[in-house]
């Protein structure tokens, strides 16, 4: 039995990977479970960096390769699925960069009597499985971040892609096996809904990492067994601030990008924006013209700067929510229309009510909401009264300004002058609130993926 892959534009098969029976994952977790307890078989760390060195050289190699499935199976633009494949190539690297930052510290044991005569100090190893369950949006960087983090650490991966785009998941793991890591350490799964949640919970599952949405990731840590730690990534309703001493081209352009970069299918992605009322009318007309130029169409073609959405049902849910804050008064400055089944107009909503649907909730599509404000704290209230908070922005020339918002808005980084979904691979990551639990990012990952072990001598 396989699962079929199709182009997301024009729903034409492009590829299937097998559909895993729990007698396979069971067997996967079993010897991966097998290698972790088999200390005297773990690779050492120069094996390790040795792996993921060459797997970075068969990456290199395969460049143009890559960029064109993620475009293909994801619907991500080309032009920016050969920047996901460069972002992913740097994030092995960054893997084997912090392999040596992974030490432990002296504890300082003569503090009281009781510690006389003793040294403490604590290193690091692997905390044993990883199970990750993986999201379409970033078919191959996702999976880069929670599978070469384990390699890198010495765990044994498994890890579930999305449905939707599995086969730069399955390409990976299979770079990893090429590059020398054994399969054992490595597998890729692509299981029924019931298997995975059984992979999931189950107690030789050490550490699960996930990313996709609410619903299912805090039903899944609900579930857990008992010692297996998690991370877990979800989404956010992006706010940002546009005070009236905003470079406007600047802000525009970068809000645009911010916005509709992979149709707005990205976890922070910019959907609320705050503009002060003597700015709201030039930034949100400007922000229309730009939205409206760009180019819908089949991700694989050069030109294309806005992709289908990942399902036609998401197309539909995209139309119903736009239809709805349009009843409620909502002025539809560009878009707000199906271009087919699978794409929608790059849409701009001035004035949503706040009790629309899309100004509560995730998009995860190409709809940017502006919203007119005369006193900033308030907006900044309204940017916080959602059960979500993860990365935000505040555009402005003003520094009181900038650090007002940076001290008020509840998020896990606050951008200034640049967009809610600027990030890169080595900074912190986090969702607060319902947005996500623990902290993405390589490093982070990593840390997470090791536990911190102590030795005490009595001399």
């Amino acid at each position: 039995m396989s699962l079929e892959v199709v182009n997301p534009f024009d729903l034409s098969p492009i590829g299937s990977v097998p559909v895993a029976s729990w007698e396979e994952v069971d067997a996967y977790l079993a010897e991966a479970h097998a290698l972790y307890r088999n200390r005297d078989g773990w690779m050492k760390p120069h094996q390790r960096a040795k792996i993921l060195h060459r797997a970075m050289e068969i990456m290199e190699q395969r460049k143009d390769h890559l960029a064109h499935q993620i475009a293909n199976e994801g619907g991500k633009p080309l032009v920016d699925a050969k920047v996901e494949v460069d972002r992913a190539i740097n994030g092995v690297e960054l893997c084997i960069h912090e392999m040596g930052a992974l030490k432990g510290t002296e504890i300082p044991m003569g503090l009281t009597a009781a510690g006389d005569g003793r040294f403490g100090w604590t290193s690091r190893e692997p905390i044993g499985v990883v199970v990750a369950v993986s999201a379409f949006n970033h078919p191959l960087n996702l999976i880069v971040h929670q599978v070469a983090p384990a390699v890198a650490t010495g765990c044994p991966v498994i890890v579930k892609p999305s449905g939707d785009t599995p086969l730069s998941c399955f390409e990976f793991i299979s770079i990893l096996h090429e590059a020398g890591l054994p399969e054992g350490w490595a597998r890729a799964v692509s299981p029924p809904r019931d298997v995975s949640e059984k992979l999931v919970t189950d107690p030789r599952a050490a550490f699960f990492s996930f990313i996709g949405s609410a619903a299912v990731g805090w039903s899944l840590k609900s579930k857990l067994a008992p010692g297996t730690r998690c991370a877990l990534e979800h989404g956010g309703v992006a706010p940002v601030i546009v005070d009236p001493s905003a470079d406007m081209d600047k802000t525009v352009a970068s809000l645009t990008k911010g916005g509709f970069y992979h149709s707005g299918q990205v976890c922070v992605s910019v959907q609320r924006v705050f503009a002060h009322s003597s700015i709201v009318g030039e930034l949100s007309s400007k922000l229309a013209a730009a939205a409206n130029a760009l180019k819908v169409g089949n991700a694989i073609d050069g030109d294309v700067e806005c992709g289908p959405l990942i399902r036609p049902r998401e197309v539909d849910r995209v139309a119903e929510w736009v239809e709805e804050a349009r009843a409620g008064g909502a002025e539809v400055l560009c878009g707000g229309e199906k271009l087919s089944d699978t794409t929608y107009a790059p849409t701009v909503l001035l004035n949503p009510s706040p009790d629309a649907t899309i100004s509560k909730n995730e998009v995860f599509g190409p709809v940017v909401c502006v919203y007119s404000y005369d006193d900033v704290n308030h907006a900044i209230a309204q940017a916080n009264s959602l059960d979500v908070a993860f990365q935000a922005a505040v555009f402005t020339n003003d520094l009181a300004s900038a650090m007002n918002s940076y001290r008020n808005l509840d998020a896990s980084a606050v951008m200034v002058n640049d967009h809610s979904a600027f990030r890169v691979d080595w900074m912190p990551f986090a969702g607060l609130k319902h947005s996500g639990h623990g902290v993405g990012g390589i490093p982070y990952t990593m840390h997470e993926m090791t536990i911190e072990k102590m030795i005490v001598i009595n001399s």
